[in-house]
This record gives C-alpha cells, sequence and structure tokens, in this order.
C-alpha cells in the first residue's frame, strides 16, 4: 500500500436518527477521524468542504433528499458592523476576552451546565457529564483554544466568568465549535458578542475567514447566523456571497 493511500482519511456514514433541527426528519451524516500529525491541516481542509469538528471527529449532513444544513463563514473584511453589532460592544464594553488552552475547568462545566439546563434541557448534551465535557474542550490535535469572557469586577481580581467559546485556528480562519454563556446575563446577548469578538480575533491574526459552522433555514436554534453580513453559504457550486439574511 502506498503512503498516499495510508494517508488519505478514510469515511463512514451513520445510521438514520431524528433530525434535531427540522421536526420530522431524519438525518445521516459522513465522517472522519482527526488523528496523527496531519489532522491540523486536515481540519482546515475539510472545513473548507463545510465539515465540522467534535472531538476528533470530523462530519457533515449527509441526509437523503434534504440540503438544509449550509455551511457559513464571514469574510470578516468586509463584514458590515451594523448600529445592532456596536450597541453590543458598547454594553460588553466591561467584558474582557482571554485566549486560552482548551482544558475544561470545574468553572468552565458550572457555566455549561448552567447554560444547558436553562436553553438546551431538551437537546443532545442534556446529560454530558463534566467527564464527557472535559472531553469535548480538551480531546484533540488540532489548534484549538478555549476563549474565556469574565465581566471586570472590584471584588474578584480575575473577574466573572460569563462566558466561553471552544475554537480552531484553521490556515484561513477560525471556527467557532461550541459557546455557552450565562443564561442570567440576557441583556448582553453574549452569543452575539463572542461572534463580534472573535471577527476581530481573525482580522488580528490576518486570516479571511470566521467560519460559523451550519444555518438551517426554518430553524430558530440557527436563524441568529443569517444576520452577520455580508456572508459567504458553501452550495454546490462553491462558496457563495449573500447580502441579505435570506436571499
Amino acid at each position: 500500500m502506498s503512503i498516499e493511500r495510508r494517508n488519505f482519511p478514510q469515511f463512514f456514514i451513520t445510521a438514520p436518527s431524528p433530525c434535531p433541527y427540522l421536526p420530522g426528519r431524519v438525518e445521516r451524516k459522513v465522517f472522519t477521524h482527526l488523528v496523527g500529525q496531519d489532522a491540523r491541516s486536515l481540519n482546515t481542509q475539510l472545513s473548507q468542504g463545510g465539515f465540522r469538528r467534535s472531538q476528533n471527529i470530523a462530519y457533515r449532513p449527509a441526509c437523503d433528499g434534504c440540503a438544509s444544513c449550509v455551511s457559513v463563514r464571514v469574510p470578516v473584511n468586509t463584514f458590515d458592523l451594523n448600529r445592532s453589532f456596536r450597541r453590543n460592544l458598547k454594553i460588553n464594553a466591561d467584558v474582557d476576552s482571554t485566549v486560552i488552552k482548551s482544558q475544561a475547568t470545574s468553572e468552565h462545566y458550572s457555566l455549561f451546565r448552567s447554560y444547558i439546563d436553562s436553553r438546551h434541557s431538551d437537546g443532545g448534551m442534556a446529560d454530558m457529564t463534566v467527564l464527557d465535557f472535559s472531553a469535548m474542550v480538551d480531546d484533540n490535535f488540532v489548534d484549538s483554544r478555549l476563549v474565556e469572557y469574565r465581566v471586570r469586577s472590584d471584588i474578584n481580581e480575575r473577574g466573572r466568568l460569563v462566558a466561553s467559546v471552544l475554537i480552531d485556528v484553521l490556515g484561513d480562519g477560525i471556527s467557532m465549535i461550541y459557546s455557552f454563556y450565562d443564561p442570567d446575563e440576557a441583556r448582553r446577548s453574549l452569543g452575539t458578542f463572542m461572534i463580534l469578538d472573535n471577527m476581530a480575533r481573525v482580522k488580528r491574526l490576518g486570516l479571511p475567514y470566521l467560519y460559523l459552522g451550519y444555518w438551517v433555514r426554518g430553524s430558530r436554534k440557527m436563524d441568529y447566523k443569517a444576520k452577520f453580513l455580508p456572508q459567504e453559504r458553501l452550495t454546490a457550486d462553491g462558496w457563495r456571497l449573500h447580502r441579505e439574511a435570506q436571499d
């Protein structure tokens, strides 16, 4: 067997299961493993092809008769920082972001647990234990980081942790893997703030794209991604620029 053949990733497909986004539909996924010395470059290549990462697995939907899951990335240099986004940044002016090693702590898990119990208690992550959470954050062979968001405080020198996001640094940008935040801080719209913060981070790195994962038309869970414009959406003919949310 040639070296090229041994190094080529093997792809597999899952059995059908209920779709988590659109009721009454069934999903399947094609996936491969991200392991070894080529994991980082493969992660970039697969992200450009519409794959997402979960621990050491890269996957993308492969559903019969459905193409509702659309990969979205934002070209940060042409992003429109509109009035609503500027207001969000002003509201969160007292929040500091720090990039740290992707290593879970009890503080992170406590915040994650509050977020899940409040926002997604019926979702696939509702039963995640602290060990499951640690595996999600810690176990990977790619260039992964955790970003912490803390409200500055005179009482706590480090500040109070209100949000965090797991990110992958790719060859052409950053991929936001999973974010969670304090459900009692709804006025801050921390999900939006984390996206804006990572757009700025991508710019500082001199890279072109922030990958947001899948947008699903008709899914309330995914509607928010359509507001970050202009954005590129992956089609059968490649990435296509969209300047309007529903165009």
